[in-house]
């Protein structure tokens, strides 16, 4: 079941930071005020998350009785639906606002995590009071509908005010005279203030929610319908556990009373009672091991009533595989693809650190880029199981910097396929159309493309004198094509003096090309 109780401490406690900040605005709107706003706000936001996964446990447990018998639930379960609905349209409404303020103040990529004209006086008039296009009546008239609506269904006198008090849309009794209750709250009001107030009344909208479906869930009637789902269940932290950690399961009852302590008993011992069912087990081997029991709860009359469980978990030894895709060596000053993986463990648990260079995830692999040749760079593998960390593996890998590139000529065979001409006879009609020259690693394993900055071409007339000509950065000369047009078949001539800068920003002088004319 879940705690009905009435505004928790820490609720109250928000509440109360929440009316001293606003307090504090009328005085000075300082910098330390303006942090405080975004930590009231940030509390606010985690408190309503929270609620949230209450109200959605409540609304499963509703479910879970119409499916049951929808005769007896299904009227309750259709309220809770509505007021779901009308809880999470409203939520959104007022998220949307509260980006509308922030992209006012800071531009159209505001963001509302990371508010930069925090005391920005007039964005949130705008949005909210700007005449017919103003968004504060459409949230005053979102929240009456919606209090009318909720409050209704709660059956509690006590409930009802809170939820009366908490989303009234009257002006509060200290405003200035004449304004109406978006005014009172919006005008001339800082953004962090603005985005702290509609996040405020996203929490009340929350805990209002709560109430309603609180009082839903109690119209059920008990003894008829929950007595028969009640249900003994281990619920571990995870059930493979890395071979030196802890296996902690908490046991527990699908209902609950609050008024009584249930007896559990597991793996043949008594659990003690100051745990509230919290089970921890050392992991000193490997294998698989059981966890069982029975849970005990004294009934109304006398008897006991007995629900048994049953469940296990897995130890493994501390291991996992770290493989560079390309081969066992790293390259500084590029990307190097890593397949890292612990075995039963989800690669959302696993992380990885590196040294001699950056180690970041890319969708199911890693990418490695080592710093300094001559270094070993070493991967250090943890992985989390439940709410514990351990390192399970490393490895160290040798660090090389990237070979020569091959220098290469560019054309299209007979086929239309792209090919590269490295060296040897090549037809006259491919050097006449030829840009120029271009280099990469491509040996099958590697496939990394360089930058040509400039190369010679070598001629020799028919006295045998040779004839150098410089290139046009990484393309022939006219020069140097005057000289291709003319040769004759048979005729051959060099290409050397071929710089290159690679992905690691070096530049290098690379191999030379033979060229025959075909």
């Amino acid at each position: 079941m879940v705690n009905n109780n009435a505004t928790s401490p820490r609720q109250k406690m928000i509440n109360l930071m929440y009316l001293v900040f606003i307090a504090m605005l009328a005085l000075n709107v300082s910098a330390e005020v303006l942090n405080g706003f975004d930590i009231v706000s940030d509390s606010l936001h985690r408190s309503s998350e929270n609620m949230y996964t209450r109200n959605r446990f409540i609304m499963d447990e509703l479910e879970r009785y119409n499916v049951q018998n929808s005769e007896k639930a299904g009227e309750w379960y259709e309220k809770g639906q509505e007021v779901k609905q009308l809880s999470d349209s409203l939520v959104h409404f007022i998220e949307n606002l509260k980006i509308q303020i922030v992209r006012q103040s800071d531009g159209k990529n505001g963001d509302v995590n990371n508010i930069r004209n925090r005391d920005n006086l007039d964005a949130a008039s705008s949005v909210m009071l700007a005449g017919i296009t103003g968004e504060g009546q459409k949230l005053r008239a979102g929240i009456d509908n919606y209090r009318q609506t909720v409050s209704a269904l709660v059956i509690d006198a006590n409930r009802r005010e809170i939820i009366e008090q908490n989303l009234s849309t009257k002006p509060s009794s200290r405003s200035d005279s004449g304004k109406n209750w978006e005014q009172s709250l919006f005008e001339k009001m800082p953004v962090s203030a603005a985005v702290t107030i509609l996040t405020k009344l996203q929490n009340d909208i929350r805990a209002s929610e709560g109430d309603a479906l609180s009082s839903l869930l109690n119209s059920v009637d008990v003894g008829d319908f929950r007595v028969n789902q009640i249900n003994a269940y281990v619920i571990p932290e995870s059930r493979v556990i890395i071979q030196g950690g802890t296996y902690n399961a908490r046991i527990v009852l699908s209902a609950e009373d609050s008024t009584q302590t249930p007896a559990v008993f597991v793996n043949g011992q008594t659990l003690n009672p100051s745990l509230n069912g919290l089970f921890t087990a050392a992991t000193g081997s490997v294998g698989t091991f059981p966890v069982e029991g029975f849970i005990e709860v004294p009934g109304g009359d006398g008897s006991v009533m007995r629900r048994d469980f049953s469940d296990s978990y897995t130890v493994i030894e501390p291991m996992a595989t770290i493989a560079p895709t390309l081969m066992n060596v790293l390259y500084a000053g590029i990307d190097n693809e890593i397949s890292i993986s612990v075995p039963g463990i989800t690669p959302q648990d696993v992380s990885a650190t590196m040294t001699n260079g950056s180690l970041i995830r890319k969708g199911n692999l890693w990418i490695a880029k080592p710093s300094a040749v001559g270094r070993d760079a070493t991967i250090s593998i943890s992985a989390r199981t439940g709410t514990q960390t351990r390192q399970v593996a490393s490895k160290s890998f040798r660090v090389r910097a990237l070979p020569d590139p091959t220098p290469y000529i560019e054309y299209t065979d007979a086929n239309g396929n792209p090919a590269m001409f490295k060296g040897g006879a090549l037809t006259k009609n491919i050097l006449v159309n030829a840009p120029g020259i271009k280099a990469a690693i491509d040996d099958g394993i590697l496939n990394i493309p360089f930058r040509v900055t400039s190369f010679r071409t070598v001629f020799f007339d028919s006295m045998g004198n040779a004839i150098p000509e410089i290139s046009d950065g990484n393309r022939f000369s006219e020069r140097q094509m005057e000289q291709i047009r003319r040769l004759q078949r048979g005729r051959y001539f060099y290409i050397s003096g071929v710089r290159a800068i690679g992905p690691d920003g070096t530049e290098r002088e690379i191999a030379v090309i033979e060229v025959r004319v075909n």
